[in-house]
């Protein structure tokens, strides 16, 4: 890799140096457990398993507020209808 690639990387946004880069990668490692404990049916690890919990729980109420403003708000019909016009 070129210094300036590696600088640009950096540098972005969501660089290594960001909140915005670690905390999926972290995600990422928790779904990867997540995925090596299916072999494991007697669930041991309560941690892992009351963590996937909160983020399923945490996951599926942003989802059905995405789902509700994106297909059950006034408010959306009244912007379209005015960016039509």
């Amino acid at each position: 890799m070129s210094t300036n690639k590696l600088l640009a990387f950096w540098n972005h946004p969501a660089s290594p140096k960001t909140i915005h880069f670690w905390a999926p990668t972290f995600k990422w490692g928790i779904s990867i457990a997540n995925i090596a404990d299916f072999s494991n049916y007697n669930m041991k690890n309560w941690n892992l398993f009351s963590v996937n919990f909160a983020m399923a729980r945490t996951g599926l109420y942003q989802l059905s507020r995405k789902i509700k403003q994106d297909y059950f708000s006034e408010s959306t019909e009244i912007e379209a209808a005015a960016v039509q016009e």
